[in-house]
């Protein structure tokens, strides 16, 4: 029980952490490279840092969960 509340914990963590770091570096793309880039009412180095940090969260969550909460697979016997 504590083993997965704590895998859980960590999921989120590496989820959040990721999602910073999308963030951080969508905006320094949006900044330099895609200024006429909008979304949700904004653009530029705003937009662009949004949709990194949407995409980093989804990225982290789904890396860090196959990650954490992978079953072994039965070997087959040869």
């Amino acid at each position: 029980m504590l083993k997965n509340l704590l895998r859980v914990l960590a999921v989120i963590l590496i989820g959040l952490v990721s999602g910073i770091m999308g963030w951080i570096i969508g905006a320094l793309i949006g900044g330099n490279f895609a200024e006429q880039v909008v979304f949700n009412g904004v653009r530029g180095y705003e937009a662009t840092g949004q949709i990194g940090s949407i995409l980093g969260a989804i990225m982290g969550f789904l890396s860090g969960a196959r990650f954490l909460f992978k079953t072994k697979a039965a070997s087959s016997p040869r």
